[in-house]
């Protein structure tokens, strides 16, 4: 009986969406310095980090945002500018934006599902996480290639001495997905030995799920790393670079029965993304916000609730929010000197540049691994193995083993940010009611 009442509300809920579909205003005068982008619509569970995740998969800038969700209704307004800083004048981009902003159906895919092995038509998706150690990456990427697995596009996430990956891969002979289950479980039993490593404690986790709807990857992720529990804080060896880390805190808002959060950190790009995953992903709606980002930091507060109307209600649960959005901060957070490569893409070239980092010594903490059009665009954030800075001499060394002009440095990316300031602001209710592969891992 509890069953049909769900069903005839939900089936109530997109006949409301129906009736007032998404209205999105794209104003390019109202703003000096920025393109004004305003969603209103009913509201639902999710939708702020729908409207978040089109705007930053477009590699769009979000500088400020304004967000209310009460009452049923969702408004928001997001200040948003292109990666040059400049405002978006591109009409082909603001009528995609605005197309995929008022489309009715739900475009962030399900939070559902599990780690594994997943094939689809066009690859085959391996999700792994472990503990992370040198050389990992390494030794993923050697694995798949002795088992003729072509990576086409993958990404690495290391975060308090655990790895995550998701990795697309296809046959490297025929270029479509690998489906024989028996080729599956071999390369399934691999790569989790090479996660395992030497430790005593087996906790990776690879497995085989069927075929189903596909979550946004980073968003994923994202759930991987939660799942692994790392935003529980490790002691971490003495030496390598020190770090700023985010300041996040979490009060009461008595008279209004919300939940006060507040973060200031270094601001990066898909900061918002992050963290409004995160608060979705647990099960928070964020009522009202606001978000402000300066020259190098970031301001965001939001008032919440758990999506059953209670706010926070213990010190337990208060902990593990700033745990969690400290960890959502810090994943993608660009740890070392970033490495960009740029090659004819082969078979094999992702497990030679991984093999070289390692004879090295060098640490892999992130990798954005892409292919198209022949071509491998992959990206490494890397560190020696204490997690102190590359020398400029192991750089110019493997620059010389992996060819000159095939490899570019952005020594910049590697500069320390100032420690956030510790001074409280209330804006809200207070001034305005290469085929290739993982990581190092």
């Amino acid at each position: 009986m509890f069953e049909k009442f769900e069903e005839r509300d939900d089936e109530f809920a997109k006949l409301i969406r129906r009736i007032n579909p998404p209205r999105v205003v794209i104003d390019n005068d109202s703003c000096e310095d920025a393109t004004i982008v305003q969603v209103d619509s009913v509201n639902k569970h999710g939708i702020l980090l729908q409207v978040v995740q089109v705007l930053t998969d477009l590699n769009l800038v979000i500088k400020k945002a304004y967000i209310s969700s009460d009452g049923g209704w969702f408004m928001d307004v997001f200040n948003v500018i292109d990666q040059d800083g400049n405002k978006i004048r591109d009409q082909e981009l603001i009528s995609y934006i605005q197309r995929r902003l008022e489309e009715d159906d739900d475009f962030v895919p399900s939070s559902k599902g599990v780690v594994g092995l997943v094939p689809s038509e066009e690859h085959t998706c391996i999700e792994l996480t472990g503990i992370d150690r040198p050389g990992l990456l390494s030794e993923v990427c050697a694995v798949l290639t002795d088992l003729r697995c072509n990576v086409v596009n993958a990404e690495i996430w290391t975060h308090n001495a655990r790895a995550a990956a998701v990795v697309h891969v296809t046959d490297d002979i025929t270029g479509c997905a690998i489906e024989d289950p028996k080729r599956l479980a071999t390369i399934k039993e691999l790569l989790c030995n090479v996660l395992k490593g030497n430790s005593v404690l087996n906790t990776t986790k690879m497995t085989l799920s069927p075929p189903g709807g596909v979550t946004h990857r980073e968003r994923r992720l994202h759930q991987i790393m939660f799942a692994d529990r790392d935003y529980v804080r490790v002691e971490r060896p003495e030496g390598g670079a020190k770090k700023s880390r985010p300041h996040v805190t979490v009060a009461d808002c008595t008279e209004k029965d919300y939940t006060v959060i507040t973060m200031r950190s270094k601001d990066r790009p898909k900061l918002l993304f992050d963290t409004v995953c995160t608060l979705t992903d647990m099960q928070y709606v964020v009522f009202h916000g606001v978000v402000h980002t300066g020259t190098t930091e970031a301001y965001q507060e939001y008032y919440i609730r758990h999506v059953d109307g209670v706010p926070v209600s213990s010190e337990a649960e208060r902990e593990r929010v700033v745990q969690c959005l400290e960890a959502a901060i810090e994943r993608r957070g660009s740890e070392g000197l970033e490495l960009e490569l740029c090659a004819e893409d082969r078979v094999g070239l992702l497990s030679d540049i991984t093999r070289v980092f390692r004879e090295n010594s060098l640490c892999i903490k992130r990798a954005e691994i892409s292919t198209k059009g022949g071509k491998a665009r992959d990206t490494f954030y890397v560190t020696d193995v204490t997690g102190s800075p590359v020398d400029p001499k192991t750089v110019d060394s493997i620059c010389r083993q992996i060819g000159q002009g095939i490899l570019h440095v952005k020594w910049n990316s590697n500069s320390s940010p100032k420690k956030p300031e510790e001074k409280t602001i209330r804006f809200l209710f207070g001034s305005f009611f290469k085929a290739h592969t993982s990581p190092d891992i």
